[in-house]
């Protein structure tokens, strides 16, 4: 016991002191036992041939479709507008009655030197094709958007489990602590199923993403009240913190307290950093230019690119990028083309970009929806009215950088794209993927919660070895 009296009786003479050398003292003695308290719980990389140090996953929510975008079916053509009988059970309501089969309205050709199949209305990301790794062998098992949405995020299509995010940043911690280590960048209209697709679950708070408005402030109050210095805000946390202290102390059990304490700190530092860090007048007009922005398109998704770019470049450890809806039932050409026309070039200049720097190899950038879609549709009302259901047996999702396999496209669907056939894989081997790739192992990156050990797969999964360079 004598030992903690004495940590407890320089604790208090720090407080004591005026905010300045006592403060700085404090915080960082405060910091240094934080790291110190974590680095007993989490593990160490588990693999250090991993490359990824940071995921940027651009969520496609609404669920992009795979023969429209990066999986030819030439057969639909042939099928087009013939009508079928869809066997098994109906996967959504909207599948219901009479089904067509429908041809892609988009022209697909080969690019690279890798030769990858993709539609021409993406231009800009057919120059970066060899950077990328396409994968057609991935299924689901949520048809509706908001469990799907929680399925990709957490691996539970219930909710309520840590976001994919928060189990990374579990595992390696941030490489700056005046930063969140999961950042989210969601569109003015945040997903199906809100902010519980980046929410810590049963991890301490402070593990959960930290959403980024996309208009006006990106953080409420991050700029101190009117007339309050930052060194009245620095006495104010400090008193609260002496007395959150002694409660923390008398009432170890209450975990919650001390990450909010924590949270205090982290918010009070991130007034310094990112008011700079989300401005993007600093940057060049040739990398405003390369994003798209200032350009009525590309702007949005643009600068959303461009902070996640400069949020890992800062050492945050996870960026999730929204954009929304792709969830087309009817006029697939123009829902779908003018998706593909908001994103194409952000997201090629985000792989350009990250390249220049040399930061693609440690960044492992996801693209991904929650759902593939189907090659039919119940809807003949003229071409220009065909989209698609909800497809969770085929989806196309790619990844580059951090150790992927490159200039490759792994996987295959069926003649329709109606099923994965190739390379086949649930959700969850995915996941275990993602993590191994960023040099975790799913089975030893758990925690104790409801009286076992969890984790991101649920139940364990299978490395998908044929992504992996």
């Amino acid at each position: 016991m004598k030992p903690k009296m004495k940590v407890m009786e320089r604790r208090e003479f720090l407080y004591g002191m005026s905010a300045s050398l006592g403060s700085v003292a404090m915080t960082a003695m405060f910091a240094a036992e934080n790291l110190q308290a974590q680095d007993t719980k989490r593990p160490k990389t588990h693999f250090p041939q991993a490359k990824a140090k940071h995921c940027i996953f651009l969520f496609m929510e609404g669920g992009p479709s795979h023969v429209d975008t990066f999986d030819p079916k030439p057969k639909l053509k042939e099928l087009h507008e013939q009508e079928f009988q869809r066997e098994g059970p109906e996967q959504s309501a909207m599948a219901s009655g009479k089904r067509y089969y429908v041809q892609s309205p988009f022209e697909f050709k080969k690019a690279g030197e890798s030769g990858a199949a993709i539609t021409t209305s993406w231009p800009h990301l057919m120059n970066v094709v060899d950077d990328i790794c396409f994968y057609r062998g991935l299924q689901v098992t949520s048809v509706n958007h908001p469990a799907a949405n929680y399925h990709i995020n957490t691996g539970n299509r219930f909710g309520g489990d840590p976001a994919i995010g928060s189990w990374v940043n579990l595992g390696l911690g941030t490489e700056n602590q005046d930063l969140p280590g999961f950042v989210v960048l969601p569109e003015l209209s945040y997903p199906q199923g809100g902010p519980a697709n980046w929410n810590n679950g049963f991890l301490p708070t402070d593990y959960q993403g930290t959403a980024f408005r996309a208009e006006g402030s990106p953080l409420l109050d991050i700029a101190p009240p009117k007339g309050v210095t930052g060194r009245q805000q620095r006495r104010n946390l400090d008193l609260l913190a002496k007395l959150n202290t002694k409660h923390r102390d008398a009432h170890p059990q209450h975990e919650q307290l001390a990450a909010r304490m924590k949270n205090y700190e982290l918010a009070f530092r991130m007034q310094t950093q990112v008011p700079d860090l989300v401005n993007l007048d600093d940057e060049s007009q040739v990398i405003r230019d390369l994003y798209g922005i200032d350009q009525p398109n590309t702007d949005n998704f643009g600068r959303r690119c461009l902070l996640a770019r400069k949020l890992v470049e800062k050492g945050t450890r996870f960026v999730q990028v929204y954009a929304s809806s792709w969830d087309s039932h009817d006029y697939i050409l123009r829902a779908h083309g003018s998706m593909i026309d908001r994103v194409d070039q952000p997201i090629a200049a985000l792989i350009t970009d990250l390249k220049q720097r040399g930061l693609l190899d440690e960044t492992l950038i996801v693209w991904m929806g929650e759902f593939g879609r189907t090659p039919d549709n119940g809807i003949r009302g003229g071409g220009v009215r065909y989209g698609r259901d909800h497809n969770p047996n085929a989806m196309t999702v790619w990844l580059a950088g951090g150790g992927v396999k490159a200039g490759h496209t792994i996987g295959a669907t069926d003649e329709v794209g109606m099923e994965a056939v190739e390379v086949v894989h649930p959700l969850r081997d995915f996941h275990v993927t993602l993590l191994r790739l960023m040099g975790l192992d799913d089975n030893k990156l758990t925690y104790f919660h409801a009286g076992r050990y969890k984790q991101l797969s649920q139940f364990g999964g299978e490395v998908i070895e044929e992504l992996i360079a």
